[in-house]
């Protein structure tokens, strides 16, 4: 016996030995104070586990936006690795539960393995979360107690890398300082991510991004882990780690399996903290974090019934000290052991993160068949509502209960549910058809459905349903399947409850928007079908993307439609390649060639051909010198337009506060764009804890210094004015027409109320609208808006509402381009007040001398999501000479 205990104990020291610890190739421990592991260094480290262990099977899952490679690490039990196409397949078949009767289920659920996702850095300055992750695999591929043991037999551990670039460069713009005490991750100089920094965590239903799209690949069509944990950092105040179980509201489209299965998670991870000793873990509403939202890693998931877990640790290899916050030191459910002030350092966030990790893996061990048999129900569920009639639950029934019976629900109960819960016009969707005759959005949106893991079904031959005919081509999208919560969420409005503090107090923010419906904002033409519907339908194989097929016929003249996105990318290659481009409000016009020819035979536009030109085409479109701003440490809001400028060829060059206060700036652009948060208000606004102060100059590289600055009224705003006046055309966008204001324009804002003969902002108990969809009319007639439809659904956070001078107006100085044309605007989301919003103007132009400001208030560009309202920005960067 003593034999066998020492050749077993050999065995595992052996595989310690042969695994190289991260002290022996970083150079230091993992969690050491003032030290930072790049991705090179990191990537080489990976690397030598896999070489070295057969517990470790390592996987690129795609390149970066940077052209890195993203990392897949899955850690199990050599068993395991050895069959892991296997496992998968388990996986896979249980989460769709498609054909699958529950005793197959059982089954599979006794052979399968839990699938644990465990990701580190997507926002790469929280530095805990990249740490962990490397530390955590180094555990789970040398230790060899009994926990770890029964941990790698009964799971697949997936570790994903979250975002390489963002590592490489913070982790070298930390450790660039000899001095270990002047090193911060502070003043970055750019995003962490090529184009989008921190929104790398706001992408995850439309995947624009390469980073979301290699990561969902993994989620809902791949592996289809039951357990998603996202690391991230900061804890609250006072505390060490915010985590679930998460507050209220939850999204109403979830199975209530999921809710308490995050419930019992978090119940693990907190009790875990507790019985080791480590205080400072709170979750309900100790922190401001709930399940309402669709889009982030861990809130994707829930719409395709996985368990997702988010924490938020505090931590920084350079030491802090956590607060003392009086409110924090009194036990409650929210935080049942509070911690006390002290010194806090990068190992004790490690410890606390593997902690955590061990808590998740060990309950996906511990109830592992059951964990499997959860997602398959779930799944199951979804397929059998989509089957039948079936009411969501939601707040809007609620009021409809209320207006109906004043009140009195004791008198008629029955009946009064009946009427609302019973209606056939209000019941849920059986399918969903996204007709073939629209612009190649309508492909863009199915795309995002499929690298989302949805089915998708295709018509081979036109057919007809409900006496609406649809051409071949068009797409079905049915509810009856495994993901039925993230179909109806794409699809259909989100219906956000009244949340306020308490009854005629001020509203309780929602963790980042209350409504998003893709399905409006790329203005996407569809119809609800209520009935079960079949037809000449072939199913899109999982995660094959559509593409549009070039339409094209020789002519002596060809056009293209001025309402489809793609139609820009188009003209803009046309531009480039030298043929001469001519427009009305309805199309583009091009004489044929050879050159023509040859684009616009490859081009995924619909085009046609004519014999003659139409007599209203008196414009000939040319290129503009664009400008975009940007400012040092990047803005988010213009890495968003940058990325959709270049997926539509306009070339353009960036543009700081240091060239715009220079003057001159008519003789290098023709037309300046300032997103959101360019464009400083008339009053200073007050610091935020988010707030970065502007780095000293000296302490930044050379390379970089041209980049700083910031927009200001005294050296800014007249520069920007002689823009204007010399000829040249600014866009703003967002909180950016604070230009208007600096320009002394007769605009007012539209949402204030008198008080004491004084003009205030209106208060949030009277007017909210955090981050919703709102419905615009706009003017088609000016060529500013051509191509737009006559409606557009606009993202509203916090936007400005304007009201201009009707004698400006009726002088041609100010026009309105749209606006807010009636009392109940809200498509999707929440907007307490919105009967505020009527008649205010939500964009117009401006003459300025012999140039125009375009102002945007909504987000027309809103995340490379707003599909259709990119043309009220891409119209303006053209010239159109008659």
């Amino acid at each position: 016996m003593k034999k066998i205990l020492l050749v077993l104990l050999f065995a595992s020291l052996t595989i310690r030995a042969q695994v190289p610890s991260p002290k022996s190739h970083f150079g230091f421990n993992i969690g050491d104070n003032y030290h930072l592991a790049t991705f090179t260094q990191t990537e080489g480290y990976l690397k030598k586990l896999a070489a070295a262990s057969n517990r470790v099977k390592l996987q690129s899952i795609g390149k970066t936006e940077e052209g890195r490679n993203q990392y897949m690490v899955i850690v199990s039990d050599p068993s395991n690795i050895r069959n892991l196409a296997k496992y998968k397949a388990i996986s896979q078949r249980l989460a769709r539960a498609e054909g699958l009767s529950e005793q197959e289920a059982k089954a599979l659920a006794k052979e399968g393995k839990a699938i644990v996702w465990i990701d580190g850095g997507l926002h790469a300055t929280e530095t805990v979360g990249i740490h962990q992750w490397i530390e955590s695999i180094y555990q789970f591929t040398t230790r060899n107690d009994e926990e770890t043991k029964r941990i790698l037999q009964n799971t697949i551990i997936l570790f994903v890398h979250a975002n390489p670039d963002g590592q490489e460069l913070v982790s070298n713009w930390y450790m660039r300082k000899a001095d270990t005490l002047k090193r911060s991750t502070d003043n970055l100089p750019r995003l962490y991510e090529k184009y989008i920094g921190h929104d790398n965590n706001r992408d995850f239903y439309m995947m624009n991004m390469s980073e979301s799209t290699n990561m969902a690949r993994q989620q809902y069509i791949e592996w289809m882990p039951q357990i998603l944990y996202n690391h991230h950092q900061t804890g609250p105040d006072g505390t060490v780690v915010a985590g679930p179980p998460y507050r209220d509201p939850f999204n109403y489209v979830y199975d209530p399996l999921l809710i308490t299965g995050i419930d019992a998670l978090g119940a693990a991870m907190s009790s875990r903290l507790n019985a080791e000793g480590k205080p400072g873990y709170t979750m309900k509403s100790g922190s401001v974090y709930s399940t309402w939202w669709n889009g982030g890693l861990r809130t994707t998931a829930y719409y395709h019934n996985i368990i997702g877990l988010l924490t938020e640790i505090i931590g920084d290899p350079t030491p802090e000290n956590i607060p003392l916050v009086p409110n924090r030191l009194i036990p409650n459910s929210a935080t049942p052991f509070p911690i006390t002030p002290r010194k806090w350092f990068f190992k004790n966030s490690i410890d606390y993160s593997l902690s955590l990790n061990y808590a998740v893996l060990n309950y996906a061990t511990r109830y592992r068949e059951e964990v499997l048999m959860n997602i398959y129900k779930m799944g199951k569920k979804s397929i059998d509502l989509g089957s039948q009639d079936y009411w969501t639950m939601s707040p809007n029934k609620v009021e409809k209960l209320t207006e109906i019976s004043g009140g009195n629900y004791k008198k008629k109960a029955d009946s009064l549910f009946t009427v609302v819960y019973k209606n056939p016009q209000t019941r849920d969707a059986r399918a969903y058809i996204v007709t073939a005759d629209q612009s190649t959005s309508g492909i863009a949106f199915i795309n995002i459905l499929i690298k989302s893991g949805i089915r998708v079904e295709k018509a081979t031959k036109a057919f007809e349903v409900n006496g609406k005919a649809y051409p071949a081509g068009s797409y079905i999208v049915k509810t009856n399947q495994a993901f039925r919560p993230h179909v109806i969420d794409m699809f259909e409005p989100q219906d956000h409850p009244n949340d306020f503090q308490y009854p005629g107090g001020p509203p309780v923010r929602p963790y980042d928007a209350a409504g998003w419906t893709p399905a409006y904002t790329m203005g996407i033409q569809f119809d609800r079908i209520l009935e079960d519907v079949n037809g000449p339908f072939e199913t899109v194989p999982y995660g094959e993307l559509q593409k549009a097929k070039p339409v094209f016929a020789t002519g002596a003249y060809y056009s293209f439609s001025t309402s489809d996105n793609a139609s820009f990318t188009l003209l803009n290659d046309l531009l480039k390649a030298g043929v001469e481009v001519s427009k009305n409000a309805s199309a583009f016009y091009v004489k044929h060639s050879a050159a023509a020819a040859d684009i616009l035979a490859k081009a995924t536009v619909k085009t046609q051909a004519l014999s003659t030109l139409p007599a209203d085409v008196s414009r000939k479109v040319g290129t503009k010198r664009v400008g975009l701003w940007d400012t040092y440490g990047g803005s988010m809001p213009s890495g968003w337009l940058r990325w959709i400028l270049e997926q539509h060829h306009f070339d353009f060059k960036l543009v700081f506060a240091k060239e715009i206060d220079k003057g001159g700036l008519r003789s290098k652009f023709d037309v300046l764009i300032f997103v959101k948060g360019a464009i400083p208000g008339l009053r200073a606004e007050p610091a935020n804890e988010w707030d970065e102060k502007e780095p000293v100059e000296a302490d930044i590289p050379a390379e970089y210094q041209e980049t700083m600055g910031k927009i200001t009224a005294t050296k800014s705003v007249p520069a920007l004015r002689a823009f204007l006046e010399e000829g040249g055309d600014i866009i703003t966008i967002g909180s950016s027409a604070n230009l208007a204001y600096h320009l002394n324009l007769p605009v007012k804002n539209a949402l204030v109320e008198m008080v004491g003969g004084k003009e205030r902002n209106l208060p949030g108990e009277k007017f909210y609208i955090p981050g919703s969809v709102m419905q615009v009319t706009v003017d088609q007639n000016s060529p500013a808006n051509w191509g737009m439809a006559p409606k557009a659904d606009v993202i509203f956070a916090a936007s400005p509402v304007f009201k201009l001078s009707p004698e400006s107006i009726s002088r041609g100085v100010l026009t309105p381009l749209a606006w807010f044309a009636t009392e109940k605007t809200l498509r999707s989301g929440w907007a307490f007040g919105q009967a505020y919003l009527q008649d205010g103007v939500a964009a117009f132009q401006a003459k300025v001398g012999k140039g125009n400001l375009y102002v945007y208030g909504p987000e027309v560009t809103f995340r490379g999501q707003t599909h259709s309202t990119f043309k009220m920005v891409f119209n303006q960067l053209y010239e159109n000479n008659r």
